[in-house]
């Protein structure tokens, strides 16, 4: 089995409602896809797929991993973060990357200012119940 990754640019659900963008996401991760979506959500979104998420865990779908990278602004100049700041308070903030993974594939995600690490596992490989034996 391959491993999926789907990119989502900002700009394919910056026009749906919150609920909408929502769904789009965790239809992805539903399909077994790790999603890369450019940007971020809001606070309140993220609260409320984590919510939604844990509404809809069953036997097929075990939840998600969730991870915000942020840009390093500690390395920017004040003149830079200010413009960016600027630019923030127009567009929203946009800045960083969100990184969605179904819970049966994504174990963890670790990240720190050089790199993200994402720990995967085969989540369709169970073991197997051993057959009774019959007697007769």
């Amino acid at each position: 089995m391959g491993l999926t990754l789907q990119f989502i640019p900002y700009m394919e659900i910056e026009n749906l409602s919150s609920i909408g963008r929502i769904r789009k996401l965790l239809n992805a991760v539903k399909e077994d896809k790790i999603v890369l979506l450019e940007g971020r959500l809001k606070k309140e979104e993220e609260t409320e797929l984590i919510k939604t998420t844990m509404e809809e865990i069953n036997a097929e779908f075990r939840g998600i991993e969730l991870a915000v990278v942020y840009p390093a602004a500690h390395n920017m100049v004040a003149f830079k973060k200010l413009k960016q700041q600027f630019i923030n308070m127009l567009l929203g903030d946009r800045q960083g990357l969100t990184i969605i993974g179904p819970a049966s594939i994504v174990k963890e995600i670790k990240k720190d200012p050089n790199k993200i690490q994402l720990f995967t596992t085969d989540g369709r490989s169970r073991p197997k119940k051993a057959k009774k034996k019959s007697k007769g």
